[in-house]
């Protein structure tokens, strides 16, 4: 892994939230887009050198929906950049790791993604992206 790549943060409004990180950091979101897949809408922001994406989901049985319900609005993953998101896998499953989708997906933002289950990461969704080429 080379580096945090973002911090995804789980929303109920997308707009309203990212007028907070606009203050917050001080410029407007450089990219907003929806992934249906995942029934989300996501807003990032950089803070260099950090990302910051933001989550709101598009429908109630979306992953964001359902991690709101149970635990509100807040960090929902960390996210790190990986140079072969495929080799990545198969190192983290042959550790232990318990993997979501052993076959990536497009996700947000150009990358590549791949979850590992909290379960096995002291309770933390671990996203792994790769900057699709």
């Amino acid at each position: 892994m080379n580096k945090i790549e973002h911090i995804g943060i789980a929303v109920m409004n997308l707009d309203e939230s990212s007028k907070i990180y606009e203050k917050l950091f001080g410029v407007s979101a450089y990219k907003e887009e929806e992934v249906a897949s995942e029934g989300v809408k996501t807003a990032f922001f950089s803070c260099s050198p950090n990302k910051i994406e933001l989550l709101e989901a598009t429908n109630p049985e979306s992953p964001i929906a359902k991690f709101i319900s149970k635990k509100g609005e807040g960090i929902h993953h960390i996210a790190f950049e990986v140079d072969d998101i495929l080799s990545e896998i198969e190192r983290l499953k042959k550790e232990g790791f318990i993997v979501l989708n052993e076959i990536p997906k497009n996700g947000a933002d150009n990358k590549l993604v791949a979850f590992l289950h909290p379960k096995s990461t002291n309770g933390v969704l671990i996203e792994l992206c790769q900057e699709i080429r």
